[in-house]
């Protein structure tokens, strides 16, 4: 454990199965305290940087509605990329759901400014064939919030246990009818994560974005981990130097599947959902 990591791994197989039946049960799990308000605090300042280079070139940024925005990057642009993936409870939780080869296919930020409004209900992408037939997770979302969540600035709020409907009825297998919402309201939990906070989730629980309004920005980082063979690697374009990749230990190298190169090209951003884009 680095000293920016606060919170250790779970001490005991029993530990590490109650979490991964709470995730099974909830599609979601966190860890209050993880990091230290300072490790956040530079991985704001990073992500504030991150924002304003890709929203000063064409496609560097994407809409997921009104003054609301994702952009994905290289993982040397965060200073704490190694320690956010060698957290031990991250790394313990990906390789119980995962299997210990999982890989890391994405790092990015969402970032709901001034004005956001609320999203539709969705899950990030259609349920793996795996997931249907197997009851199997193959990808994990480990989100880290920037700032103190405050209600009024657009809190996540997600539907525990929706990451197992089948999503037959979903437009595009992502979005549920509008008369289904009402089910997903009620189950609703909005979350409101400190500074130093982390969560795992399950990417297909219903989940949305409220309005933020408040005049501050709640920029979330998200790393996405997948399961081999899982094919969310293809809606990302993370690459690494030849001198970053010297530097990280082998145990980072070991699930970090990507090209190594002399420049790192911009990311313009692939994994665009149009339901997202007006909002409700």
């Amino acid at each position: 454990m680095t000293a920016h990591q606060t919170a250790p791994a779970p001490k005991a197989a029993a530990e590490l199965a109650a979490l991964t039946e709470r995730l099974d049960a909830d599609g979601i799990i966190g860890l209050p305290g993880a990091f230290s308000r300072d490790w956040v605090r530079q991985l704001g300042e990073d992500i504030d940087t991150a924002f304003a280079e890709a929203r000063a070139r064409p496609d560097g940024a994407v809409g997921r509605g009104p003054n609301r925005f994702y952009v994905e990057i290289h993982p040397e642009q965060l200073r704490g990329f190694t320690d956010l993936v060698t957290h031990p409870w991250i790394t313990a939780v990906a390789e119980a759901v995962l299997g210990p080869e999982y890989r890391i296919v994405e790092v990015g930020f969402d970032v709901p400014l001034a004005g956001a409004v609320d999203q539709p209900w969705h899950r990030d992408f259609p349920m793996p064939a795996e997931t249907a037939r197997e009851r199997r997770l193959t990808s994990l979302a480990v989100n880290v919030t920037a700032v103190d969540t405050e209600p009024d600035m657009g809190p996540f709020e997600i539907a525990p246990g929706t990451h197992w409907d089948s999503g037959s009825a979903f437009e595009h297998g992502m979005f549920p009818p509008r008369e289904a919402w009402p089910r997903y309201e009620e189950l609703a939990v909005r979350k409101f994560p400190q500074m130093g906070d982390i969560s795992i989730r399950s990417a297909l629980t219903l989940h949305r974005g409220t309005a933020n309004h408040s005049a501050k920005a709640r920029p979330v980082l998200v790393l996405g981990l997948d399961a081999p063979g899982a094919g969310n690697d293809e809606r990302h374009d993370t690459a690494v130097t030849k001198r970053f990749w010297a530097s990280l230990p082998e145990s980072v190298r070991a699930h970090l599947h990507c090209p190594v190169v002399d420049v790192l090209t911009p990311i313009t951003q692939k994994h665009t959902i149009e339901g997202l884009v007006m909002g409700t």
